[in-house]
C-alpha cells in the first residue's frame, strides 16, 4: 500500500470543497469561526495545501478543530473515525525502522509526518480530540512520545476503549495493521 495516495489525486478546489463539506458538518468542532476566513488563509499557504492533500489522500479526514486567536492561528488534525488507514503499519520513527532487521515496515510514523509539513498530536493533544467525538475505537495512534521513554526503546499509543481514552507503551519497532497515526497542521 501506498502511503501518499490512496486514491486519485485531488485539485485544489476538490480539497477545499471536502473541507468545507466536513467543516459544516462538524460545526460543533470549531463554533464561531467561518469557512471564508478559513479558506483565505489557507489559500495564502500553498505548502500547507499540500500537507492537507496528504491527510485526506491517506485517510485523515482533516478538520479544523481549534482556532488561537492570539495567534491567528488555525489548527487542523485528523478526525477519520478510526486511525488513517493510509498510515498503519508503521513503527514509530526512523531509528526504529533501521533497528528493524526482520520484516522492516515500509516506513515510520514521524518521518512520514514530518516529510509532509505536520506533526504527530501529543498525548495532550490526543485527548482533546478524543472530547470532539469517538476515535480509534478498533484502531490505535501513534503520538508524540517524549524524549526520556523514546531513548529507552519504548514509544506512546493511543486508542479510545470501554468509553475510556488509555495511553500504552510498546517497543518504537514495533508496527500493526490496526496502528497508525494521526497529525495536525497549523496554519
Amino acid at each position: 500500500m501506498s502511503y501518499h495516495n490512496l486514491d486519485l489525486p485531488l485539485d485544489d478546489q476538490q480539497l477545499f470543497t471536502r473541507l468545507q463539506q466536513r467543516f459544516e458538518q462538524h460545526v460543533l468542532r470549531h463554533p464561531h469561526l467561518k469557512w471564508s476566513e478559513v479558506l483565505s488563509k489557507l489559500q495564502a499557504q500553498p505548502k500547507k495545501i499540500q500537507s492537507l492533500h496528504w491527510m485526506e489522500q491517506t485517510g485523515g479526514e482533516p478538520d479544523l478543530i481549534q482556532f488561537e486567536q492570539n495567534s491567528d492561528e488555525y489548527y487542523f488534525v485528523d478526525c477519520a473515525e478510526e486511525s488513517p488507514i493510509g498510515r498503519r503499519s508503521l513503527c514509530y520513527d526512523a531509528e526504529a525502522l533501521a533497528a528493524r532487521k526482520q520484516n522492516p515496515p515500509q516506513d515510520s510514523a514521524l518521518r512520514l509526518a514530518e516529510v509532509m509539513g505536520t506533526l504527530l498530536l501529543t498525548e495532550q493533544q490526543y485527548r482533546e480530540l478524543q472530547k470532539l467525538g469517538n476515535f480509534d475505537q478498533k484502531t490505535s495512534s501513534w503520538v508524540n512520545t517524549p524524549d526520556a521513554i523514546r531513548s529507552l526503546g519504548g514509544a506512546l499509543f493511543c486508542d479510545r476503549r470501554y468509553g475510556q481514552v488509555f495511553t500504552y507503551h510498546n517497543g518504537a519497532e514495533s508496527y500493526y495493521a490496526a496502528r497508525g497515526f494521526r497529525v495536525g497542521l497549523k496554519l
